[in-house]
């Protein structure tokens, strides 16, 4: 069975705000991208930067590498310009009874 964590309340996390969740030994940025709650694992591929940390597009639900520039889709994990070229991993977000509960895996 995949384990699955309770974030917060969804009122805790409005439009436009993230937050790092932390599992095991992985980093796992939740965000609300314009009322859609997302996961990715807070890594590039490309140089193990924070993507936390980068600048978030809420119309296209991206965030930018602050350390080079490379841009992550939110949905798929794909990043969308070099320097990076591997995915990284995403996660699936729910919300149930007002809370905001991540899928790990």
């Amino acid at each position: 069975m995949t384990p699955v964590i309770d974030i917060c309340p969804v009122e805790e996390l409005p439009p436009g705000d993230h937050r790092v969740v932390e599992w095991e030994d992985l980093e796992i940025g939740v965000f609300n991208c314009a009322g859609e709650m997302l996961a990715i694992e807070d890594r590039c591929s490309h140089d193990d930067g924070y993507l936390i940390e980068g600048e978030v597009d809420q119309e296209t639900c991206t965030v930018e590498c602050p350390r080079h520039g490379s841009v992550f889709d939110l949905r798929t994990g794909k990043p969308l310009n070099l320097p990076a070229y591997v995915p990284i991993d995403t996660f699936p977000v729910s919300v149930e009874g007002g809370v905001i509960r991540l899928e790990v895996d």
